[in-house]
């Protein structure tokens, strides 16, 4: 009995592979954003990140999903990207988004013992509300966000002034939610065979 509870709970452990799988994805995932984070200097394009990033990434963060089985990967694989975003001058609210939105994530797959796609696909969708992290700051003091960031030029920084008003905020939230719905959906879409080999129904 002790021997088997023993096995149990080595094998709740995060081991190397499970180390590994989650290095490749962040990484997988962070290319994606940086390429599609380029559309944002055409500053109408800037809010669209928030549509783009969770549809594009959701193959990518459907094929890590299938691979998931240990409590921990999510959120490990969240708080990387919102590091991630936080290094390459988008603040540090992505970093904080990145621990909250991690652990309800993973509590969320884990209530499904991740095999459940209901739980995957809402898993997904709060995770990347991690992406409005990058946003508060245009909220919260666009002056001072760029006062560091002068080479963006004035035109940019009143184009975005313009763009980002506080009713928009809530818009963009839902969008970062709503569309890791859509990703999530779209990645089980062209993942189906991945996700019947998981077990995940």
């Amino acid at each position: 009995m002790d021997g088997v509870m023993t096995q149990k709970k080595t094998n709740e452990k995060l081991g190397g592979k499970d180390l590994i799988n989650i290095g490749i994805y962040a990484a997988i995932y962070c290319v994606i954003m940086t390429a599609v984070s380029m559309l944002g200097f055409i500053p109408i394009m800037m809010p669209m990140l928030s549509v783009l990033c969770p549809l594009i990434g959701g193959i990518t963060m459907m094929l890590f999903y299938t691979k998931v089985k240990k409590f921990g990967m999510i959120t490990i694989i969240t708080i990387i990207i919102g590091a991630y975003l936080w290094i390459t001058g988008m603040g540090y609210w992505p970093f904080v988004f990145g621990i909250v939105c991690g652990l309800a994530a993973d509590f969320v797959a884990k209530s499904g013992n991740y095999l459940s796609k209901k739980k995957t696909v809402l898993s997904h969708a709060i995770m990347n509300v991690t992406i409005f992290g990058c946003f508060l700051p245009l909220y919260l003091d666009i002056n001072g966000y760029f006062s560091s960031r002068t080479s963006f030029g004035s035109d940019y920084v009143e184009a975005l002034t313009r763009i980002f008003r506080p009713w928009t905020a809530p818009v963009i939230l839902a969008c970062c939610f709503v569309f890791g719905v859509l990703g999530a959906l779209l990645g089980m879409h062209f993942l189906k065979k991945h996700f019947e080999k998981a077990g995940i129904v």
